[in-house]
């Protein structure tokens, strides 16, 4: 998609900052609406996500026209809301490449542009890599300038707020942007606020305030009332009393689409000293009535037609591992009043709607805080309950500490459901779901399952549920083979695989959702099969006879190979002192680019024909 300049002529003149940064002020306005209709174009062709962009135009284009990226540091948080950045970072012409195969990154990424200053995907990093810049910043004294702009939902998580204590006590000079996207502003509040932040970020306030400090500093219990003065003064009208006890600057909350009211309170705090932050209040899904409407369902869009003011009605198909989990869940705290689900903010991605509604009382969304999630579940555990923990694979990385350490040592009966497991697709390097087998495979007291299809899925959830340890279920976005789960439930054998097929010569260990590459090419080069379902314990005494009666053992699976379930595998090999030519097939020791999962898998040599062509040529070695 090229860039139109017969439709978007203001656009046309800001294609990078340093462009933007040459139009008068009163373009901005006319900026941001052309930015905002060129976003909704190229999403609706290409798929991506779409409505928290839409709510940053404005905020996007103030930004770079008072900063002067890329000098100055630009950092964003997760990076959902960051199209409008990168259309007007130079590339606006490869928007209809996002989060495609050798397309542009989904999110900011240094590799991809310099006005990415670092790389982000997974929530609330911002103002600890932003402190990080801003000091920095001042050893390296040339007056660059740090932002890092965060969400709401971002901010509920710990990191946040660590960074936050850890920037008030050390006082280095950085603004924190809190793009608050949960209400909307009616007219006569944001003109009240715009006014507020203009005289609070305005130099007559400051130098007020800065002065009357500086005079009253010899005399204690004056300056301890002054300061108390001046706190609460701003509390009665700015909700910002944390952030100053953190020991921040705090201004707003703004109209963040008023574009010109943004320039104005970050130009006047541009040279503020010590940390700021400016609180601008956004809607989701802003200028596109129907993703302001529904923000979670416009959030990430397949390719739509915006004059359907809604988005394509989805080919029944089979029900997604998420969808199965999700059953799985209210058919179980039917059965188990002790159940108790929680999730870290990812109740619609994990299936989790339905039984939220219909056991409310056994649900709990603990925000973006994937390390308290992890604890809350070990206390649950500790008296009595039997909690699941619906987690991204990649999520689950945030608290592995809180794994290991509350969970697995005390033995804990927690059971893991790990959505988006192995290849993601489009989402790219930060959030495949490549180490989960490798890090959950080397903690003690641990269970880990592999299903290779939805009906193994729901029974192993089942022996994990009543397994009475810590336990883990992982299996990938989306659908698999397509089998029907079975209504009833049924513990398997801990520790148990199955023979799907005999053959000659190779053996194939199948660990997960690669089993219908796994059946096509054993029947291609007359190989056993074998789904080991898991992948702690091993099933020794399987993986015994298959290597007495075969040259050769192919290991396979959906995640790294590096530590995963294959070098599991070859390290009891190795103990049981059974030498046997074993092929492990995974993912690499690299982070895996974007793409979709079929297009990753044969890039990987993890489909039909790169499974053959690669056991053919180990055997020819």
């Amino acid at each position: 998609m090229s860039l139109d300049l017969t439709h978007y002529p203001t656009l046309a003149k800001a294609q990078t900052p340093e462009q933007l940064r040459t139009l008068p002020q009163e373009k901005l306005k006319t900026l941001a609406d052309e930015l905002r209709q060129y976003l909704l174009t190229c999403v609706s062709q290409s798929s991506g996500h779409f409505a928290s962009g839409l709510g940053t135009v404005e905020l996007t284009v103030a930004l770079h026209y008072v900063y002067n990226t890329p000098f100055d540091r630009l950092i964003w948080d997760v990076g959902h809301q960051a199209y409008p950045h990168k259309i007007v970072t130079g590339r606006a012409g490869r928007m209809s490449t996002i989060r495609q195969k050798d397309g542009l990154h989904p999110f900011p990424w240094p590799g991809e542009s310099e006005y990415d200053t670092f790389a982000v995907g997974h929530s609330s990093t911002s103002i600890s890599a932003g402190l990080g810049m801003a000091v920095a910043a001042e050893k390296e004294g040339k007056g660059r300038k740090v932002v890092s702009v965060i969400g709401d939902g971002a901010m509920t998580a710990g990191m946040a707020f660590e960074a936050m204590n850890h920037a008030g006590d050390i006082n280095k000079d950085m603004v924190v942007v809190l793009n608050d996207n949960e209400m909307s502003i009616s007219e006569n509040v944001g003109a009240l606020n715009s006014h507020l932040a203009r005289l609070l970020t305005g130099n007559f306030f400051n130098k007020i305030r800065d002065g009357g400090k500086k005079l009253l500093s010899n005399v204690p219990p004056i300056k301890e009332f002054a300061s108390r003065a001046e706190e609460h003064l701003k509390g009665m009208v700015v909700p910002g009393t944390i952030f100053e006890e953190l020991g921040f600057n705090y201004i707003g909350p703004i109209d963040g689409h008023d574009v010109n009211t943004v320039v104005d309170a970050l130009r006047n705090m541009r040279n503020f000293k010590g940390p700021q932050l400016l609180h601008v209040v956004t809607r989701k899904g802003k200028g596109y009535p129907q993703a302001e409407k529904d923000p979670i369902k416009f959030h990430a869009v397949p390719k739509f037609n915006p004059a359907d003011n809604a988005l394509p009605t989805a080919k029944p198909s089979a029900p997604s591992f998420s969808a199965v989990f999700g059953q799985w869940l209210c058919d179980m705290a039917a059965k188990d009043p002790k159940l108790m689900a929680i999730t870290p903010a990812m109740r619609e991605g994990s299936g989790m709607v339905t039984f939220s509604q219909q056991y409310p009382e056994q649900y709990s969304d603990v925000a973006i805080a994937e390390q308290h999630s992890v604890t809350y579940a070990a206390g649950l555990a500790k008296d009595g309950m039997n909690p699941v923990v619906a987690i991204y694979s990649t999520f689950l990385q945030r608290a592995y500490d809180q794994l290991i350490h509350d969970v697995a040592l005390q033995e804990l009966p927690v059971l893991f459901a790990i959505d988006r497991a192995g290849i993601v697709g489009a989402d790219g390097q930060t959030h495949q779901g490549a180490f989960d087998l490798a890090f959950l495979r080397c903690i003690p007291n641990m269970i880990v399952m592999a299903p290779s299809d939805e009906n193994e899925c729901r029974q192993m959830l089942y022996t994990g549920h009543v397994a009475k340890l810590p336990a883990a279920v992982r299996y990938p976005r989306g659908a698999g083979k397509g089998v029907a789960p079975e209504s009833t439930m049924e513990a398997l054998p801990i520790g148990k695989g199955r023979r799907i097929r005999t053959g000659k010569r190779v053996a194939i260990l199948n660990f997960g959702t690669l089993m219908p590459f796994a059946e096509q090419a054993a029947e291609t080069l007359d190989a056993t099969l074998a789904d080991m379902r898991f992948v702690k314990p091993l099933d020794e005494a399987l993986i015994r006879e298959l290597a007495d009666e075969h040259d050769v053992l192919v290991t396979l699976e959906d995640g790294c190979i590096a530590g995963g379930a294959g070098a599991g595998v070859t390290e009891f090999l190795q103990q049981d002192k059974r030498l046997v030519h074993t092929l492990m097939l995974g993912l690499p020791d690299k982070f895996i680019e974007q793409g979709t999962q079929q297009e990753m898998y044969t890039v990987l040599g993890l489909d039909t024909e790169g499974i053959v062509r690669q056991v053919n040529s180990f055997l020819e070695k």
